[in-house]
């Protein structure tokens, strides 16, 4: 459902790299390594991210919720419960107003997953190849009370 493809030499590798560090640099958050505590095996990332490269669905300068597990992590709740807690941190921590998050239209489970801890579907959208995408968003709680 992502359409990306693995790194295919160093210099890619690299790119990526500076781009993780620079969110954590100026951002003071990004993706994190998703460890599963009864084995220590990392099994994907969660985390939030700040956007302010791009424009997706015509935002820009937005949290962004996500992940990506190892698809032998799939439907073990995980991704659920790394949901969850980045949620807590981001409003509770980082004060946070509201969190975005996107999914391809026909990812089931991931849709499932966001309306299950609370995020409110916003609207379809294509992106620049009409690839049909569902934007996700959800209000601070803390914020609104």
């Amino acid at each position: 459902y992502l359409w990306q493809t693995p790194a295919k030499n160093k210099d890619e590798i690299i790119k990526v790299i500076e781009y993780v560090k620079n969110q954590y640099k100026n951002n003071s958050i990004g993706r994190f390594a998703t460890i599963l505590k009864e084995t220590d095996e990392f099994i994907g990332w969660t985390g939030i991210k700040y956007v302010n490269d791009h424009v997706e669905n015509g935002n820009t300068n937005f949290y962004d919720y996500g992940y990506r597990l190892h698809e032998q992590y799939w439907n073990k709740g995980y991704a659920t419960e790394a949901s969850v807690a980045w949620l807590k941190y981001g409003f509770n921590v980082m004060n946070i107003d509201k969190m975005n998050a996107y999914t391809h239209a026909e990812n089931d489970a991931s849709n499932h997953i966001l309306q299950k801890i609370g995020m409110n579907f916003v609207q379809n959208y294509p992106d620049s190849n009409d690839v049909i995408w569902k934007w996700w968003q959800m209000k601070n709680p803390e914020i609104l009370g």
